[in-house]
């Protein structure tokens, strides 16, 4: 495999060419992402050219239409499901409270749900509160020292009255990559559907969720370099089973069925242009003749190959200071480049010193309360937390440990 070329990837990126953003480097993005040029592009022919009721038999109509579906289409492709179990909704939390309402009616009292500690509130909130409701809700507790969801305390928890397992591809403050195939094999084996959040992992490369298994996987358009939407796989078995949350007569609409509000048609027709640019990296790399599962393989072996390589100086400037805690693993290959630190100093007086450096990061709880607080972590001081992707350049990773060398 040949290595990203990062000239190419940082060309499609109008963000790189902005005088506003000169000399700042972004490490906020498990956040949101920046915007790919083929998204903006769509984006705004859209509202210039396609703003009007989609479906409708007029041209411009049909066209907006047709560029709607095209972006499910595309993206179901590249995620290796079937079209009509991808949906787009307001955002990943709101696609999550949706499926809670819909779970809410098709268990009974007394039945189970599996959560964890390790989640963002989006993929724990909504199913604790089913508790209301007489749902026995179970806690996959983390490792209080790695942070690390051990399969053995998992196994523990599942019987027969367990219905659904709900954990994280990966953890937005912890960066662990968890085993989702083994996770969802043990948890299938216990006749329990999963739904997995992958907000966090996505960026790093879109997967193959057939190949994973799990029955949902839910992710965000925005930190995966496009508009502001929530993108949700909700697997044909399941959606068939569970009660209608959209209008009564979409109900046979499996893609409807978990939507109950109208989709932002600019923004879902926006979202062909996170496919066009993954297929551009495709071509670029060689891989234009392959397969679709075999492009989309590629182009997430090529992102993340170059992530681990950016987090190896990282990790070793990190894991050479006694004055910093990092959450998850030291190994690059296990986690995600999202590093989140707890600091002697206040996070954020700490992420206010790197924006005078010209280092975009973040210091907050990020909506990781329970995982903080299981890690012994205040949330009301919270944790710093950096973030990159492929686009980052190893010169925007140097400006990074020469900034944290002289704020810390």
């Amino acid at each position: 495999m040949a290595d990203l070329d990062l000239n190419f990837v940082r060309s499609q990126f109008p963000a790189f060419a902005e005088p506003s953003l000169a000399g700042q480097a972004f490490f906020e993005n498990a956040g949101g992402s920046y915007t790919c040029a083929p998204v903006i592009n769509r984006l705004t022919r859209f509202y210039h050219q396609r703003k009007v009721q989609p479906y409708g038999p007029y041209e411009a109509s049909r066209i907006a239409g047709d560029e709607m579906d095209a972006a499910r289409s595309g993206l179901a492709a590249w995620l290796g499901v079937e079209v009509d179990e991808l949906s787009f909704g307001p955002s990943t939390t709101q696609n999550t409270y949706v499926l809670a309402q819909a779970f809410r009616q098709f268990l009974s009292p007394g039945e189970a749900i599996v959560v964890t500690d390790q989640d963002h509130e989006a993929n724990s909130g909504p199913w604790r509160r089913l508790a209301e409701d007489g749902i026995d809700i179970r806690e996959w507790k983390m490792n209080p020292e790695t942070g690390e969801l051990k399969l053995e305390a998992l196994e523990a928890l599942l019987d027969e009255d367990v219905r659904l397992v709900c954990f994280p591809h990966c953890s937005n403050v912890v960066g662990q990559v968890n085993p989702v195939s083994d996770i969802t094999a043990i948890a299938h084996a216990a006749g329990a559907f999963v739904c997995v959040d992958g907000v966090s992992y996505a960026p790093h490369g879109l997967p193959n969720v057939e190949t994973l298994g799990p029955d949902i996987y839910l992710f965000s358009a925005y930190k995966t370099y496009g508009p502001h939407q929530g993108i949700m796989v909700v697997r044909r078995a399941l959606a068939d089973l569970l009660p209608n949350q959209g209008h009564f007569f979409n109900g046979d609409v499996r893609y409807k069925r978990f939507t109950p509000a109208g989709p932002d048609h600019a923004q879902v027709a926006a979202c062909t242009g996170m496919v066009e640019y993954f297929e551009s990296l495709a071509a670029h790399h060689g891989a234009g003749a392959l397969d679709q599962g075999q492009r989309a393989g590629l182009v997430h072996d090529l992102m993340r190959a170059h992530e681990v390589a950016l987090m190896r100086p990282v990790l070793d400037w990190i894991k050479a200071k006694n004055n910093l805690r990092l959450l998850g693993p030291v190994d690059p290959v296990e986690r995600a480049p999202t590093l989140a630190l707890a600091l002697e100093d206040p996070p954020t007086d700490i992420a206010a010193a790197l924006a005078d450096c010209g280092i975009m990061a973040g210091a907050s709880d990020f909506y990781a309360v329970r995982a903080l607080r299981a890690l012994g972590i205040d949330p009301d001081r919270g944790v710093l937390r950096i973030s990159f992707t492929h686009y980052t350049s190893p010169d925007e990773i140097n400006h990074l440990l020469n900034a944290l060398e002289d704020v810390l």
